[in-house]
């Protein structure tokens, strides 16, 4: 049976039930101070205790659709990800406005705390990977400060692009999440240095982070009425902030947004109520409608009209289509979002380009993320400006 099969869930809950009940019969008979006794008294109770956390465990599974299968769940399905659908890329432009020098304007800033290399982890090969710094990001407009990582290409430090301005992408967590998982457990700094190696990606920015800006509260990416303003955090003082410290593009047509579960609704939403800031987006299990439970509070002040603009079918539906390339991923088997993130995709219409990555099952889980992270990465560079190098002589 199929670790989500109902009646696999039935059939551990009914062992479970019978086992305790065997126990409590059974317990009388096994009194005695010998050690059969007492192994048979501790084999039940194990028994026991063990049928009843599998049970709750594949009632968990079933509910948050974490893992689709057993393969899913040990980690040994290596299937890749079916090619992406849809969408053939525009031209998204040359950039040319981003800070050559280092500096940038309104007061946001960030502060380096570490500094790590990037290994290529390819075969035949001692080139470095680039460079992970581990960073604070302070907000100039909403007072708000956020930490992450920063991951460098191995050409942002080498004499030849001493010059140039690079794309960026932003990569998202979940909720809770941790920033650092991005680095560990999804590797986006590894996958990136390969695909740069490899020239399946521009040399580009990532900036690695949390999407919430408050925790432990949910913000769900809002500006939320007398509350922490995550949206411009994310819009503006986020741009600010990379470009007062880094050598990075400042055009929209170089700034992308990736992000899993929360993360990648939060991708889709600050994209498409926000191109001046955001070219491309992609969401790995995302989802369609904001949010709203008692890690969220009151995200829209008791406004309906500012409820129905964060509900992105909504916005497909009522409000024009901007012109922004997105992407959307999920599993035929495994992840109760599919149709939802089929309905999506075909109701984002040009100007707006949709594009799909479905794999054939997995769950909503890192493992799952990081068959189709190496893919979404090369999709979003295709359609990003590339790095840009004022011409020598010239004030840009």
């Amino acid at each position: 049976m199929g670790l989500t099969s109902q009646k696999l869930q039935i059939l551990v809950a009914v062992l479970a039930v019978l086992c305790f009940a065997a126990t409590v019969w059974l317990w009388p008979r096994l009194s005695g101070r010998n050690w059969r006794a007492m192994l048979a008294r501790i084999g039940t109770l194990l028994a026991s205790q063990l049928l009843t956390l599998l049970a709750i465990a594949l009632a968990a599974n079933n509910w948050g659709a974490f893992y689709s299968s057993w393969a899913d769940l040990l980690g040994t399905d290596q299937s890749g990800p079916v090619a992406i659908n849809g969408g053939a890329v525009r031209p998204s432009g040359t950039g040319g406005t981003g800070s050559t020098d280092g500096t940038g304007s309104g007061g946001a800033s960030v502060d380096v705390t570490d500094s790590k290399p990037v290994a290529l982890q390819l075969p035949g090969t001692s080139d470095g990977g680039g460079t992970v710094e581990q960073v604070t990001i302070h907000g100039s407009g909403t007072g708000l400060t956020e930490p992450g990582f920063v991951y460098l290409p191995p050409q942002y430090n080498e004499p030849a692009y001493a010059r140039t301005s690079f794309p960026v992408i932003v990569v998202f967590t979940g909720y809770p999440g941790n920033a650092q998982s991005l680095v560990t457990r999804m590797k986006y700094p590894t996958v990136a240095a390969q695909a740069i190696h490899e020239n399946e990606m521009k040399p580009t920015i990532l900036v690695l982070m949390r999407p919430s800006v408050a925790m432990p509260r949910d913000t769900e990416c809002q500006d939320v009425p007398g509350g922490p303003q995550a949206e411009t955090f994310f819009t503006k003082d986020l741009h600010q902030a990379i470009a007062s410290h880094y050598r990075a593009e400042t055009s929209a047509n170089a700034w992308g947004v990736i992000g899993d579960s929360t993360g990648g609704y939060c991708a889709l939403k600050l994209t498409m109520r926000h191109p001046e800031s955001f070219h491309v987006a992609a969401s790995l299990s995302g989802y369609y409608k904001s949010a709203e439970d008692s890690t969220t509070g009151d995200l829209f002040g008791g406004s309906q009209r500012l409820r129905q603009e964060n509900d992105l079918m909504w916005r497909l539906k009522h409000l024009p289509h901007p012109p922004v390339s997105l992407l959307v991923a999920s599993s035929l088997k495994g992840e109760p979002d599919y149709a939802a993130t089929m309905a999506f995709a075909a109701a984002a219409t040009s100007p707006t380009e949709s594009s799909t990555l479905i794999l054939p099952e997995g769950g909503h889980n890192f493992g799952t993320w990081n068959r189709e992270t190496p893919s979404a990465l090369r999709w979003m560079s295709a359609r990003l400006a590339a790095p840009f190098t004022p011409v020598a002589g010239s004030d840009s």
